[in-house]
Formats: C-alpha cells, structure tokens, sequence
C-alpha cells in the first residue's frame, strides 16, 4: 500500500507518545442499519468512552452526536492526526471490505442512532463513506445534526459519480488545509 510509510510514521508515535493501542476499534452502523466494525488511528486517551459521559454537558452539537471544540480526552498527537484527518485514513480498509465507500454519509454509532428522528434515518439507506458532504462543507462549523442530516440526505437524493468526483476533489484541499 502506498500509504504504507505513513502509516508506519503514525504508529510509531502514537505510541511513544500515548498509552494504549494504536487503533481504535470503532462500532458503526451502515446501509440498511448493518452494524460493522472499522478502525481508526488512536486520537484520544485511552479511556476516552468512559470519560465521555462526564463530558455531555459540554457537547457543543444539537443532536444525537458529540463534539465538543477543545475536547480534553484528544492527545497532543491526536489533535494533529484528525485536523488533517489522517485518523481515519486507513478506513481504506473499511472499503475495501465494502462495508464503507469512499463517499457517503458519515457511519453512525449505535448510540446516536438510538437518538435519531425517524426521518434521519434516510442517511443510512446508503453505503456510509469516508468523506462526504458534511467534511467539505464546513464539519466543524456545522452544529445541528439536523443541518448536517440535510446535507446527507441532498446527497442522497442528487447522487451521481460527478458528485463523488466532486466531494473527493473538495476533500484533498479540506484534508490540506486541516478544515
């Protein structure tokens, strides 16, 4: 794989300079409700999950998802990792398994799709991806899921492969530039 020494650099300084696995095993929910498995690089601290509930007073999102600006539980390496989204870079596996595809609605978790309105659920009636529209419209400006659910569902219901080719050529300078 061509991402190969990249890849290498990332594991070896996450782990000298965080405790715990390099990989973080991410539970997702994809088309048509079908839980999977997918990995990213490790961001946060260990015990990220746990501390999370702590944390939902703080969630800066409207909805069924969680961010917060400054979030504690992110390593100093972390950080950099998802400001140019090189965290979830190897979810090229995920695609290869054909569990993800390279454009699409961002997977959910089972937790946030508990919490999703009925019509939120459209977003999974296709394969999720790694990038989409929410990543190259402004992800971290976007505060209401509801917002975030209308750009997946436009997607959706405008998808062709020049939209794919778009949202990808849209995303090499998003991932550049770290917005």
């Amino acid at each position: 794989c061509i991402f190969s020494p990249v890849y290498l650099i990332i594991v070896v300084v996450i782990k000298l300079t965080s405790n715990g696995p390099v990989l973080y095993k991410w539970n997702v929910v994809g088309k048509n409700g079908v839980h999977f498995k997918s990995w990213k690089f490790r961001t946060m601290e260990e015990d990220a999950d746990s501390i999370k509930i702590k944390l939902n007073d703080k969630n800066e999102m409207v909805g069924p998802v969680f961010k917060i600006k400054n979030d504690p539980r992110i390593t100093k390496v972390g950080k950099y990792l998802r400001k140019y989204s090189l965290d979830e870079s190897i979810q090229f596996f995920s695609v290869i398994k054909g569990d993800m595809s390279l454009v699409g609605p961002r997977p959910a978790g089972p937790i946030e799709l508990d919490n999703y309105k009925e019509w939120q659920k459209r977003r999974l009636s296709v394969i999720p991806g790694i990038t989409g529209p929410w990543q190259v419209s402004g992800r971290n400006k976007i505060n209401h899921f509801d917002d975030w659910v209308k750009l997946d569902l436009e997607y959706i219901d405008n998808w062709s492969l020049g939209l794919d080719i778009i949202i990808l050529l849209k995303t090499i300078p998003a991932a550049f530039k770290g917005t």
